[in-house]
C-alpha cells in the first residue's frame, strides 16, 4: 500500500488510515475510541469502514498554575490520572494548588464527556480490540495518558491508530501500545497540521454528529 505524502482534511486521513489498519490487524472485535476533538471525524471514518462501534476517550492536560501550557500531568475518561512527580518537585507546587487544578480539569473532562456522549454510558472494551484514533501524533502526550487509562480497562489488544506522527514519538508509543499503526511518519515535523491542507478546528457540534451517525450505522446497540 502506497503511503501518503499529506492529507485534504480529517476525513481523508481516516479513509486513508482505515486502510492500513484493515491490512494489518484482524478488525472482527473491533472498537474504535477517538481523542476529541480533531481524532473524533478521523475515527468516524475508521470505524466507519471496519464497521466497529466508535466512542470518544476524552483526556485533560493538567497545565502547571501560570504555565498552562506545560503539563505536569494528565486525567482521563475512567478516572485515570497520571502526575509528573518530578516536575512537581522542580516547580515546587504544593498539593493544594495540584488538587485545584486536578478539580478544575476534572470538572471540564465531565463537562466534556455528557456534551459528546449525553446519557450514554462508555463503551465496554474488556476483552475487545481498541483502536485508539487521533489525528495527529507530536509529543505524545495526550496519547500516553490515553493508553494509560485504557491498560486499566484491560482490553485484549491495544492499538494506536493516526494518520500522521513525529517519528521519534511514534517509536516511543509503539513500545507502549500493542501496537501502533502511522502510515506517514516525516522526519522534519513541527506540527501535526503542516500535514493537512485543511486543518480547521473540529467544533463540538461535530464531534456530536460523528457520534450520532456512527451510532446510527450500527445495526445493533453499540453501549453495554
Amino acid at each position: 500500500m502506497s503511503k501518503p505524502t499529506a492529507y485534504h482534511d480529517r476525513r481523508e486521513a481516516g479513509r486513508i488510515l482505515a486502510e492500513h489498519v484493515r491490512e494489518q490487524i484482524e478488525t472482527a472485535d473491533a472498537v474504535v475510541l477517538a481523542l476529541p476533538r480533531g481524532g473524533v471525524p478521523v475515527g468516524f471514518e475508521v470505524a466507519r469502514a471496519l464497521d466497529a462501534p466508535l466512542d470518544v476517550l476524552v483526556v485533560r492536560k493538567l497545565g502547571v498554575p501560570g504555565q498552562p501550557e506545560l503539563a505536569m500531568g494528565a486525567i482521563a475518561s475512567g478516572g485515570f490520572q497520571v502526575l509528573n512527580r518530578g516536575l512537581i518537585r522542580q516547580r515546587r507546587l504544593t498539593e493544594s494548588e495540584v488538587s485545584a487544578v486536578i478539580v478544575r480539569e476534572t470538572a471540564e473532562l465531565a463537562r466534556r464527556e455528557k456534551l459528546y456522549r449525553g446519557n450514554h454510558p462508555f463503551l465496554d472494551v474488556h476483552g475487545h480490540t481498541v483502536i485508539l484514533v487521533d489525528d495527529g501524533l507530536a509529543t505524545g502526550s495526550t496519547m500516553r495518558a490515553a493508553i494509560g487509562a485504557l491498560r486499566q480497562l484491560d482490553p485484549k489488544r491495544l492499538v494506536v491508530a493516526v494518520p500522521v506522527g513525529a517519528e521519534d514519538t511514534c517509536e516511543e508509543l509503539a513500545r507502549e501500545a500493542d501496537m501502533l499503526i502511522c502510515p506517514l511518519q516525516p522526519s522534519m515535523f513541527f506540527s501535526v497540521g503542516e500535514w493537512y491542507r485543511n486543518f480547521a478546528q473540529t467544533t463540538d457540534d461535530e464531534v456530536r454528529e460523528c457520534l450520532d451517525a456512527a451510532a446510527a450505522h450500527k445495526d445493533a446497540p453499540i453501549h453495554h
